[in-house]
């Protein structure tokens, strides 16, 4: 008698973690297309936010390519630059994808998602998601011009794929960030001063623009606890070296701390409309 309640309970909680699974994933890419719909339909912001790096390769990368100190052994400036640059692309779409959750709470949108069944983990996952879609887009731009202008990357399938699945691994943990300031400050004109104050410190006090190896003591200290470094190593190791020496630190610091900060973006959510 016991073994058939055990066996029953069994199953009941099985099927209960079933349905929360597929309630959750099917809430994850319901909102995923709608925010990447809202993309289709401004193809314009993605092309504005490509000024930048095209400054970063075209202007800065050929200058200080110049420089002796950022002299590469057999790779130029401007190949070693790239990687950074895309993820520095990455960071600023995701980073910034939680002001349109505060327009949301004011146009009274987000009171509506909070009501729908599926829980508040969908919505933070289906919103990195389609950050990370949006990131995908920005640096394929990225990656084109590039090509265009003759920087040597490394064209190889398997390389390629994995750089895309770090992009969306980054994109997630920047996007679940940018959820928690949402979440903390409420109001855009914060949001906006809170972002600029973390985005620039990541990318300066990272390896996107100089290696670890110039840096002083201090800024390495601060360069190996930054995520966005680890996102630059490995597309260095893929798109320049053609050799991945630490793909499984990246991979497992970029993986932490996107499942850490999908938590307290998940725990935080109902706070941005209180």
């Amino acid at each position: 008698m016991n073994s058939s309640r055990c066996a029953a309970s069994a199953g009941a909680s099985a099927s209960a973690f079933l349905k929360t699974l597929r309630d959750t994933l099917n809430g994850t890419l319901a909102i995923a297309e709608m925010e990447v719909r809202k993309l289709r339909h401004d193809p314009g912001e993605l092309l504005a936010r490509t000024v930048q790096p095209v400054l970063w390769l075209v202007i800065f990368g050929q200058a200080f390519g110049q420089v002796r100190a950022f002299q590469m052994e057999g790779v130029s400036y401007q190949a070693f630059l790239t990687p950074g640059i895309i993820s520095q692309s990455v960071m600023f779409v995701a980073i910034f994808f939680g002001i349109s959750i505060i327009w949301e709470k004011d146009m009274g949108i987000l009171q509506k998602f909070l009501a729908m069944p599926a829980p508040r983990l969908a919505l933070v996952l289906g919103k990195a998601l389609a950050a990370g879609v949006r990131a995908l887009s920005q640096v394929g731009i990225v990656i084109l011009l590039a090509a265009l202008i003759g920087i040597p990357l490394r064209w190889h399938l398997p390389g390629l794929l994995g750089a895309v699945g770090v992009v969306l691994l980054g994109a997630v943990f920047f996007a679940a960030l940018s959820m928690i300031i949402a979440a903390l400050v409420k109001t855009r004109e914060r949001f906006m001063g809170i972002g600029q104050l973390i985005t620039m410190p990541l990318f300066f006090a990272s390896n996107a623009l100089y290696p670890v190896s110039v840096m002083p003591g201090w800024l390495k200290v601060v360069a190996m606890v930054n995520p966005l470094s680890y996102m630059v190593d490995f597309l260095r190791g893929v798109l320049v070296a053609g050799r991945l020496e630490n793909w499984l630190l990246d991979v497992g610091v970029l993986f932490l701390a996107s499942v850490v900060s999908t938590i307290v973006a998940t725990y935080l959510y109902p706070r941005v409309i209180a």
